[in-house]
């Protein structure tokens, strides 16, 4: 690990049109500075040498690595020449920070794991969206509870027809190949972007569901892709648009995306990334009372790449995690992978199904999984078992019902004033029984003497099914679902019940 007072020479491998970006994040830092460039075209090379003020260049990548005075290389080639450049560099005992997507397969980016865990090298996986700071406070406000807990992402990304700075024909010469390949244009090239910022901002993904249509043969757009967060119920959606006879306002590529995270008690909204679409604040946070527009924020595009250029430095330097790490990288190949699959079978896949010798079998355990846990645990032989079920639970419905009021929660209540009654039908030897909720100035208090005279909503429940909600076996959607549970009056007083009360 070099000294961390030491100054980097870095060697960028690959001088199109994104080495532009990459190199904003070595001007004038104290800790690495741009000492070689490689491109298989001399006379790109050598632009950039001298636009950088490089000491060295270079047309052949391996030359570059058997340099001594090179620290690290930044990879910015096609994803169908990550592997051999990486695991060259790897062995070569260069640091490397590896342009997203990682590679182009499973297989490949494990050979690449593979040759870095054999080194004594730092290793990430580059994606500036993970640095642009917009969603960087969209993460901070996420996570200091600004939103309540999050449950959902939509994504919008618009392609356009022209805009932005020029494309040299060489980079769209490589993106037909890896079109020609299977590997789209938008949801696998670019679609890493939005896969990391909802892997970023939500956690990591369950499943995926993947429309990918195409307008004219080539971009891989309109689309639609759905996935499920692992943890709790969070879902996204991302919306891909393909207007090719839009101008697309933009200092970069002709495309712009935006963002809307929801939570239990807030939204907040990202409104441009690569392009200048909407020209309104950077972000803004709605909290249910109001919105705060956050004006002075950078929402230059070319920002991110500075920040994942200093991540990468200062994780060579010992001061700072790498983003993305090489299986953080390897999990958002698995995503990408998955969707590419999902629209090609044409069936929700498994993001894990992409690691299995069987997938069919693995998905199918799954879903089999899933539906046992929404039906509370039990397969169809166990509810047939005398004294198994709800009703199992019937004989604890009048202890659980005169304590869960100690759950009441006065912030979730707010001002909340009603009167509810809640009607246990007898099961499982358990007597029929009815008590009154009342809810008053931030106070709950129960009474066992009957309905209220004028209730808001009367929940009528067989007694097991209530015990089972309050046990937490059985949700309280589950039950109006399935019958066990009915409501007399408003169905949304019901469902708040479990806010307030935790059910």
């Amino acid at each position: 690990m070099p000294d961390k007072n030491s100054k980097l020479n870095i060697g960028i491998i690959g001088c199109g049109r994104i080495s532009d970006l990459h190199q904003l994040g070595y001007i004038d830092n104290p800790h690495a500075g741009i000492y070689a460039v490689c491109d298989n075209d001399k006379e790109a090379a050598q632009e950039k040498k001298t636009a950088w003020a490089a000491e060295k260049v270079y047309t052949d990548y391996r030359e570059m690595l058997q340099d001594p005075a090179v620290d690290a290389v930044e990879i910015l080639t096609p994803q169908a020449l990550h592997e051999p450049m990486a695991v060259a560099a790897a062995k070569a005992g260069k640091h490397i920070s590896l342009q997203k997507p990682m590679t182009t397969t499973l297989r490949s980016t494990d050979a690449i794991l593979e040759a870095v865990a054999a080194s004594d090298i730092v290793f990430r996986v580059s994606d500036n969206y993970l640095f642009y700071p917009p969603i960087v406070l969209a993460r901070k406000m996420i996570d200091q509870g600004d939103i309540g807990t999050p449950s959902n992402i939509r994504i919008k990304m618009i392609s356009g027809g022209d805009g932005g700075w020029e494309v040299p024909s060489s980079a769209w010469e490589w993106r037909l190949a890896e079109k020609e390949a299977g590997r789209g244009l938008q949801t696998f090239d670019h679609g890493h972007h939005i896969w990391a910022t909802a892997w970023y901002l939500m956690g990591e993904f369950q499943r995926v569901s993947a429309w990918i249509d195409t307008l004219d043969g080539i971009v891989d757009s309109p689309a639609v892709i759905m996935w499920k967060h692992t943890e709790g119920p969070r879902y996204g959606t991302c919306e891909y648009v393909f207007a090719p006879d839009m101008h697309i306002p933009s200092q970069y590529y002709a495309n712009d995306e935006w963002i809307e995270i929801s939570g239990s008690k807030g939204l907040i909204k990202i409104r441009r990334c690569t392009g200048e679409i909407d020209q309104g604040p950077g972000l803004s946070l709605f909290d249910g009372q109001g919105w705060t527009h956050v004006e002075d924020i950078e929402t230059d595009w070319s920002s991110g790449f500075v920040g994942a250029t200093h991540n990468f430095i200062n994780a060579v330097r010992g001061v700072e995690a790498p983003l993305l790490s090489g299986e953080q990288g390897r999990d958002l190949m698995k995503i990408n992978l998955a969707i590419a699959k999902s629209s090609q079978k044409r069936r929700e896949v498994y993001v894990d199904e992409m690691d299995k010798v069987l997938p069919w079998l693995y998905t199918r355990r799954c879903i089999a999984g899933e539906r046992r846990k929404a039906s509370g645990g039990s397969g169809l032989l166990q509810k047939l078992k005398p004294g198994s079920g709800d009703a199992r639970y019937a004989s604890r419905a009048d202890e659980l019902t005169r304590v869960f009021v100690e759950r009441f929660d006065k912030e979730a209540a707010g001002n909340w004033q009603t009167d509810i009654g809640l009607h246990l039908l007898a099961e499982g030897g358990a007597e029929a029984s009815c008590y009154s909720l009342f809810i008053r100035d931030g106070k709950a208090t129960l009474a066992d003497e009957g309905l209220p005279e004028q209730p808001e909503v009367v929940l009528k429940v067989e007694a097991g099914t209530w015990a089972a909600v309050l046990l937490k076996k059985k949700r309280i959607e589950t039950a109006l679902l399935q019958g066990r549970l009915k409501v007399e009056g408003k169905a949304e007083v019901a469902l708040k019940l479990r806010k307030v009360f935790g059910l």
